[in-house]
């Protein structure tokens, strides 16, 4: 078959080219144009739209396509091209490229309490060493208790958790679609209920809230106690992602984490989908007032990886001190750090942390206002730009969101019935209202067609 050029290929050939070898049903219908694309406007080669980018490529876009200060950047430009022309082991070979990337992080990004870190390319790849960290942690400080045996190989977790899809994650992994860990092996983990916040906390709220964290917290202490000196750490989302944009109180976390100290155990927050700004902080953590001992990072950070605080110093020769514990080839990929370094730069110019925070108000703003509008509009919640609603069903999110790109924008479901905004952070409070007046004409369609089952209350949307 004769060689293709990436800039020879048609965009109605895009798909029968992939298809050839790779499953593209699940794939958007649109062909991304990447160099006309700017901001958060994504040109589709094939229909010639622009639609508004309300999912930033799953959180994962900090900001936006092709902002002037990295393509205009040639210093930044050459920094990039090196090392996009050879790729290096980041585990075994120092270059000055990694040493420039990790001090600029330090300065913007990495909390002094967690000053450990580790580099490795994937969100679940990430999970998976704070996993090995606190396993490594745990044995050692039951070999302390005088165990000589390794026990303390199990992590408790939350419902409606999304950790990954790699062989330790999968067993975290209980989101509404089996798709993701069904026919998979995996081990029987502790797995307590998650005492999510339905939106407005009022008091009636606070009131079911506080008995549903009690019961969490106690099902976590049975699990203590069933499973002595077992359990090495306790994993969550601190804003749960895809299984439903799921806020927790501060007090809910503080409990846990002082249970979890309480038996030895490490508090590990899965910061993947919610870290590098768009809570309005650059850890969500740091809005929640909870520090964890061990951190995963990835998606808007490029690079993906783990930050460990001071507690791993209770036991000696961890992770952190100890070569190969825990490593891989590349050791995280020196393209994607290069490019996070200038990211970091521009987010710092541009103080873009406290501009997903005042865009994130109003974005929640224009939802409270769709919600008096439309009744099947309900629990609108966030941090920032982490914002969400709620809809009836799965089938009326579904069509809300296809609609929502004829349109003109690109949004997310999560959970069972809600839809999610991962906004790059660069978002313009005009341009919040440009894709929330798709999303209007959307439900106002689904209204007109469905009559009077689109106005279903709030207590069936919640």
């Amino acid at each position: 078959m004769e060689a293709v050029s990436p800039n020879s290929v048609r965009p109605a050939e895009v798909k029968e080219l992939l298809s050839e070898h790779m499953l593209t049903k699940g794939m958007m219908p649109m062909v991304l144009d990447m160099e006309a694309s700017q901001g958060v406007r994504l040109h589709d080669q094939k229909s010639g739209r622009s639609l508004i980018d309300l999912f930033g490529f799953y959180a994962s876009n900090p900001l936006g396509m092709n902002h002037p200060k990295m393509s205009g950047d040639e210093a930044f430009m050459e920094r990039l091209v090196d090392a996009a022309l050879n790729k290096v082991t980041n585990s075994d070979v120092m270059t000055g490229h990694m040493a420039r990337f990790v001090d600029t992080f330090d300065r913007v990004g990495i909390p002094d309490y967690l000053p450990y870190t580790f580099f490795i390319s994937g969100g679940a790849l990430a999970v998976e060493n704070a996993l090995k960290t606190a396993f490594d942690w745990k044995v050692r400080k039951n070999h302390q208790k005088g165990y000589r045996r390794e026990v303390g190989h199990q992590v408790l977790h939350l419902d409606q958790a999304f950790h990954g899809r790699t062989g330790y994650t999968m067993s975290l992994t209980n989101t509404a679609d089996p798709r993701k860990t069904m026919y998979f092996p995996k081990f029987d983990w502790p797995r307590i209920t998650n005492p999510k916040v339905h939106f407005p906390l009022d008091a009636d709220e606070k009131e079911r809230v506080r008995a549903h964290e009690e019961e969490a917290l106690r099902q976590a202490k049975r699990h203590f106690h069933e499973r002595e000196d077992q359990i090495a750490a306790v994993i969550l989302e601190p804003i749960q992602g895809e299984g439903g944009d799921n806020h927790f109180r501060p007090a809910f976390l503080r409990e846990l984490k002082a249970l979890a100290h309480e038996n030895d155990t490490l508090l590990v927050f899965d910061e993947v989908q919610s870290g590098v700004g768009i809570t309005g902080e650059f850890w969500a953590h740091q809005a929640l007032g909870v520090k964890p001992d061990i951190m995963a990072f990835g998606k808007k950070s490029q690079v993906c990886g783990i930050l460990a605080g001071r507690k791993l110093d209770e036991v000696d020769d961890h992770v952190f001190e100890t070569p190969s514990r825990i490593n891989s080839t590349w050791g995280g990929n020196i393209v994607d750090m290069v490019r996070f370094d200038r990211i970091l730069e521009i987010m710092e110019e541009e103080q873009l942390v406290d501009h997903a925070g005042r865009v994130g108000t109003h974005l929640q703003h224009r939802l409270h206002e769709l919600a008096e509008e439309f009744p099947a509009v309900s629990n609108v919640r966030g941090e920032g730009l982490m914002t969400a609603f709620t809809l009836p069903s799965t089938e009326y999110r579904d069509h809300v969101a296809q609609q929502t790109y004829e349109e003109g924008a690109i949004i997310l479901g999560c959970g069972d019935r809600s839809i999610r905004f991962r906004t790059p952070l660069t978002i313009t409070e005009d341009e919040v209202d440009e894709g929330m007046g798709c999303i209007r004409r959307a439900l106002k369609t689904m209204a007109s067609e469905h009559g009077p089952h689109a106005d279903e209350t709030r207590a069936h949307a919640q």
